[in-house]
């Protein structure tokens, strides 16, 4: 199952979710781009969110307006749903117009093993290479991995902090996958102080000793972070 949080009040960018691009809203731009793979549920705080989704053919449903993290809010929409402990679970963030179907199956893929191999906490994640100059962006987070492909740290600053001049730099594609019962689990954990420090949810789970499954996937989609990055999704949809 696929869940879309979408909130409509974003601090850096208010009612971003519901943005024209090339004739249709964000949040349903992004729900069409994975509607093939599997069910999907819009989770929103407003109702303007749902009567947007509902008008497109998108299943939405309401959610709390006091949830501090999307997890949290997809959370509570699977609790609703019914959604059984075993079942996989990926989270595409709203802002995500242009993410490629090929990356979910290759998280669904990842989750699968790790529940093949009966791992006790399953939750995993995607990134790819990015250059020098992207590194730089406190908008796109940059994650490094140990040699088990498991996440060591996501940051907004470029990391590793690059001395020999030889650093290579991954950045952190927004799309999450649990089990069921991990996503219970991630959160019902104390919140982080680094995760309110960088504002990253997923530094919840590291700080707990959680681990998050890395996939590295070939991807030039982008989130919508700005009214730049919103610019330059309308031009390319108008091309």
């Amino acid at each position: 199952m696929i869940i879309i949080p979408a909130r409509l009040a974003s601090t850096r960018f208010p009612q971003k979710v519901l943005a024209d691009i090339g004739g249709l809203p964000m949040v349903v731009r992004t729900a069409q781009r994975v509607a093939h793979l599997d069910r999907v549920v819009v989770a929103a705080d407003d109702e303007q969110i749902i009567a947007t989704c509902q008008a497109h053919g998108i299943e939405a449903m309401l959610t709390s307006t006091t949830h501090k993290s999307g997890t949290d809010r997809i959370n509570e929409c699977a609790n609703i749903l019914g959604v059984g402990d075993d079942e996989l679970i990926i989270n595409v963030q709203a802002d995500e117009p242009f993410i490629e179907p090929e990356v979910v199956k290759a998280l669904l893929v990842r989750l699968g093993e790790l529940q093949k191999a009966k791992a006790p906490f399953i939750m995993g994640s995607c990134y790819n290479a990015i250059n020098d100059e992207a590194a730089q962006d406190p908008n796109l987070v940059k994650v490094i991995m140990d040699d088990a492909h498991n996440a060591i740290y996501f940051s907004r600053s470029p990391i590793p902090y690059n001395r020999s001049g030889d650093a290579s730099y991954f950045g952190h594609i927004g799309i999450y996958g649990f089990s069921k019962k991990s996503l219970n689990e991630f959160c019902a954990l104390d919140d982080a102080p680094l995760e309110d420090i960088e504002k990253l949810e997923q530094l919840r789970a590291i700080y707990h000793q959680k681990k998050i499954s890395m996939i590295k996937v070939a991807s030039t989609g982008f989130g919508i972070d700005t009214k730049e990055d919103l610019q330059r999704a309308i031009e390319i949809f108008l091309k």
